[in-house]
C-alpha cells in the first residue's frame, strides 16, 4: 500500500512539473520566434563565405518561410536545400528541406550570434545582419600601420596589417625588421578578426590574441603583468 502510494503520489507530481512547463516552453519558444523574425548573415566560422536570410512570420506546409538571397547556392552550396525555418525545442533555430528535415541547427553562443555545425564541413554562423556588417566596417578599420607596444610604452615591433587573401578566410600581416625576439619567435604571417578578437598567427599555427580597448588598440589577452598593446600608426 505505501509503494503504491508513493508511486501515485509521484506520478502525480510528474504531471503537474509537466503542466507546468510546458506554458515555459511555448512562452520561450514564442519570444525566439520573434527575436529571429528579420535579416541574418549565415557564414562560415570566419565570415570568409556569407549570404543573406531574411526569416519571416509567415507559416507554410514546411515550417515558417524565409527568403535567401540569389548569392546563397553559389557561396554555401547546402543552402539549396533549405526551403523553410522553425524553433525546435527551447533554443534551436532549425533551417529545413520541403521534407521537414533539418539542414542545419543553430543554437546561440552569444547574444545575436548563434552557431551550427555540419558534419565533414565544420562551424557557420548566424548573426544579425546590421551588427556583421558593422565587423566588416571594423575589419576595414584594421587595415594599415600597427605598432606592437609594451604596457612601458616601448615600441617591440611594427607591422602591416593587410586585406591580401591569404587563403582559409585569413589576410597576410608585414612584420618590418628589428622586432623584438619574441616577435621573431611567433613569426606573425596572417591576420583575421574573429568573434570580436583580432588574431595574429604564425605559419605553423600558433596564435596571439588581442582584444579591443577602443577602435586604435588592442591588448593581449590572456592578460599579463607586462601588457601587451597593438597600437594604430
Amino acid at each position: 500500500m505505501r509503494v503504491a502510494a508513493i508511486r501515485t503520489g509521484m506520478l502525480a507530481l510528474l504531471v503537474v512539473l509537466l503542466a507546468v512547463s510546458a506554458p515555459v516552453v511555448a512562452q520561450n519558444a514564442a519570444n525566439l520566434k520573434k527575436d529571429m523574425i528579420g535579416q541574418w548573415e549565415l557564414s562560415t566560422a570566419e565570415r570568409g563565405k556569407t549570404c543573406v536570410v531574411a526569416l519571416k512570420p509567415d507559416t507554410m506546409p514546411q515550417g515558417m518561410k524565409l527568403e535567401l538571397e540569389p548569392g546563397c547556392a553559389n557561396a554555401l552550396p547546402f543552402t539549396k536545400d533549405i526551403v523553410a525555418w522553425g524553433i525546435k525545442g527551447l533554443d534551436i533555430v532549425r533551417m529545413q528541406d520541403a521534407s521537414g528535415q533539418s539542414v542545419i541547427d543553430f543554437t546561440e553562443v552569444e547574444s545575436g550570434i548563434l552557431e551550427g555545425r555540419r558534419s565533414g564541413e565544420g562551424i557557420y554562423l548566424l548573426q544579425n545582419l546590421a551588427a556583421a556588417r558593422a565587423l566588416t566596417r571594423s575589419m576595414d578599420q584594421m587595415i594599415g600601420n600597427w605598432a606592437m607596444v609594451r604596457g612601458s610604452g616601448a615600441v617591440i615591433c611594427t607591422l602591416t596589417l593587410t586585406n591580401t587573401e591569404a587563403g582559409g578566410d585569413n589576410f597576410a600581416v608585414f612584420v618590418k625588421p628589428h622586432c623584438d625576439a619574441s616577435v621573431v619567435a611567433l613569426a606573425p604571417t596572417l591576420w583575421r578578426l574573429e568573434r570580436g578578437e583580432m588574431l595574429l598567427m604564425s605559419a605553423r599555427g600558433e596564435t596571439w590574441h588581442f582584444e579591443a580597448d577602443d577602435n586604435a588598440q588592442w591588448r593581449r589577452v590572456p592578460d599579463s603583468a607586462d601588457p601587451l598593446f597593438m597600437m594604430r600608426q
